[in-house]
């Protein structure tokens, strides 16, 4: 089984050239901005996702990891490994229904690990939990248990020294009920010490959240430019943030956009030179990998605050 290369590739190489000819025009005019335009959100700079190869993968549900040979394909209570090259598939985890699998969301490889966001969506209270596979076997060899929590555990991923996750929640009503699954603009973003314990949260801006609709945040991977690119539950794009340098709610860098897939979970290949960005088409059953022009992406203009002397002061 071959990789289906596409067309894309070409396409979404000139489409880049003409988005990002209008991006630095943006990014000319937004270099007078006023410190009170630092807190719009940098939704004029739009970069597009060139389409690198296709998979055929019947497991492609929920969201994608991978490493340097292999990607995993994550549906609820399945993992199915595949060679990355001819994407034949390999091995199969496959949780017993009725089991304590439920509903992986997505996943991240550390060290021939393989770490699974879990939950119990769309049960109610929510409650979540890490799960661990051994990607040499693609046995079960750990868990490590949230219960009810912030919300319901949709992505993990390890960056400088730490574990980070959201916890989502939905304005999708509760089944036979008319009360929220928890409310999407209740989502956070968490830094996890190495013991999964929170030691720091933050939020999503509200424009982004609106794009969610009744869903919310379902992947995020740390990405080579070291930012954190995260994505929702349908739409094909992705949503370049910084941390903030003071407050509690992201910044949203940049949107890029992801033809031919529906959100869900992501994965960057290794942060270095040749980065890929991973992702799923749950209609389509299908892996797919993009190149991404990361280095385009344009800081925000504007001051964030400043320090006043005399005859300056704002009144």
């Amino acid at each position: 089984m071959i990789p289906r290369t596409t067309a894309a590739t070409a396409l979404g190489v000139a489409a880049t050239a003409l988005v990002l000819s209008t991006v630095l025009v943006s990014a000319q005019a937004a270099s007078d901005a006023t410190m009170t335009d630092a807190a719009t959100p940098a939704t004029n700079q739009v970069i597009p996702g060139a389409e690198f190869a296709r998979y055929d993968a019947f497991d492609a549900n929920q969201g994608v990891a991978v490493d340097r040979r292999h990607f995993y394909a994550v549906n609820n209570r399945t993992i199915t490994k595949h060679d990355r090259v001819s994407g034949e598939p390999l091995l199969q985890f496959a949780g017993a229904e009725g089991g304590p699998i439920e509903h992986l969301d997505s996943g991240v490889v550390v060290n021939g690990r393989l770490y699974a966001a879990h939950s119990n969506y769309s049960e109610y209270p929510m409650e979540s939990s890490i799960e661990i596979f051994d990607t040499r076997t693609m046995e079960h060899i750990g868990t490590h248990s949230f219960g009810i929590h912030r919300g319901s555990l949709t992505w993990l991923d390890r960056h400088d020294g730490a574990w980070w996750a959201t916890f989502a929640n939905y304005d999708r009503l509760r089944d036979g009920s008319d009360v929220p699954y928890g409310e999407t603009y209740n989502t956070q973003v968490v830094k996890l010490d190495d013991d999964f314990q929170v030691v720091e949260s933050w939020t999503i801006p509200k424009p982004i959240l609106d794009r969610f609709e009744d869903m919310s945040n379902s992947g995020g991977s740390w990405g080579p430019d070291g930012r954190l690119w995260l994505t929702g539950h349908d739409l094909p794009e992705a949503y370049v943030m910084d941390l903030p340098a003071a407050g509690s709610e992201l910044t949203w860098v940049a949107t890029v956009s992801l033809p031919g897939i529906e959100g869900q979970g992501i994965a960057w290949d290794d942060a270095g030179r040749n980065s890929t960005l991973w992702g799923i088409s749950r209609r389509n059953a299908d892996v797919v990998s993009f190149g991404i022009p990361v280095g385009d992406i344009e800081e925000p203009a504007g001051e964030q605050w400043r320090v006043n002397g005399p005859g300056e002061f704002d009144e």
